[in-house]
């Protein structure tokens, strides 16, 4: 059974701030269709609530990678379970992660999709943890950094499939 710890981030403040992220990426792509790859399974709350905020027309894929399994640490190891099902080359194309840590799942997501030609890629992640990263990483847009070290959960982020549904970012006591 999950333990909560402290809660960090409430639902109004990951409200405001989703919204501001959805007024900067509308800016940012104005006169632009974007096409959004959500990363399963914790990106799909933050994406479901951005794409609502974004005023440009919005294509919608997914993907899911692994580099967890059911840990609460990664394994280092990136797998791909699941791949795009359209095709992005020329489509200016937004990643979106609930989580960045390690830097790992980023980069290979990173690498992966340059490889389809699109016109333009960039990372939108909702919550950033510089303390873990093993590679340097360029983030488009940061939703919140954690400079904490403790494991996090809720608004999609889990601990062994714990916790996603969460309307608030939390610490868990071990």
């Amino acid at each position: 059974m999950l333990k909560i710890g402290e809660i960090l981030y409430t639902e109004e403040v990951i409200k405001a701030r989703v919204q501001q992220l959805g007024a900067m990426i509308s800016k940012d792509y104005e006169g632009k269709t974007l096409y959004v790859v959500g990363i399963l399974k914790g990106a799909l709350i933050f994406m479901a609530d951005l794409v609502r905020e974004i005023q440009n027309p919005v294509r919608m894929d997914f993907m899911s990678i692994s580099s967890y399994g059911n840990a609460t640490q990664s394994s280092g190891t990136v797998r791909t379970l699941k791949d795009l099902d359209l095709d992005i080359t020329g489509q200016h194309v937004l990643i979106i992660e609930d989580i960045v840590d390690t830097g790992l799942t980023v980069d290979f997501l990173k690498n992966s999709l340059c490889l389809r030609n699109p016109a333009s890629l960039k990372v939108c992640v909702f919550m950033d943890k510089p303390a873990k990263r093993k590679i340097d990483l360029e983030i488009d847009y940061i939703g919140y950094t954690y400079t904490g070290e403790d494991f996090l959960v809720g608004y999609g982020l889990d601990a062994g499939e714990e916790g996603r549904n969460l309307p608030y970012i939390a610490t868990i006591k071990e």
